[in-house]
């Protein structure tokens, strides 16, 4: 059975892409934020709800940029990855609802350059380091689309 997941790529308006990072299996893992979507619950609503429960930012969700699928050993999983940008709400660091507070996962969340990205030893996916930058020069991603719809707006 396959388990659904959303992950939302966010910059600012410095082109720094907004990361978090959890623990896991005894390891530091950074990532943008997302998690896994509920029953009865969309894609698009998901990565609402998981980037204002692990960062307090309200976000508008954007153009689908990845579909992820993975069977390993856990089993089957995809991840869908979207552009979003915030719309409003305070950055600060959240909890995670499935966790009690003496086993939250969530360790840390920020704005993070490119170069910053780079150095980064455990990321998840790796191709956040260099495909998503190479796309987002060539605006593979319709990025600007967020940008002409606020001028017309």
């Amino acid at each position: 059975m396959w388990i659904g997941g959303v992950r939302v790529i966010i910059l600012d308006n410095q082109n720094r892409m907004l990361m978090v990072r959890q623990h896991h299996e005894d390891k530091d893992i950074w990532m943008v934020p997302g998690g896994t979507i509920e029953d009865g619950e969309s894609a698009l609503d998901a990565a609402v709800r998981e980037v204002m429960e692990e960062t307090g930012l309200e976000v508008e969700v954007g153009k689908l940029i990845w579909h992820v699928e993975e069977v390993s050993e856990r089993g089957q999983r995809f991840v869908n990855f979207f552009m979003g940008r915030v719309k409003g709400g305070q950055l600060a660091l959240g909890e995670d609802p499935e966790y009690d507070e003496n086993h939250q996962v969530l360790r840390e969340v920020k704005f993070m350059t490119r170069e910053e990205i780079d150095g980064i030893r455990v990321l998840y996916p790796e191709y956040l380091k260099d495909e998503f930058w190479r796309f987002l020069n060539e605006d593979y991603f319709g990025y600007n689309a967020f940008k002409m719809r606020e001028k017309h707006t």
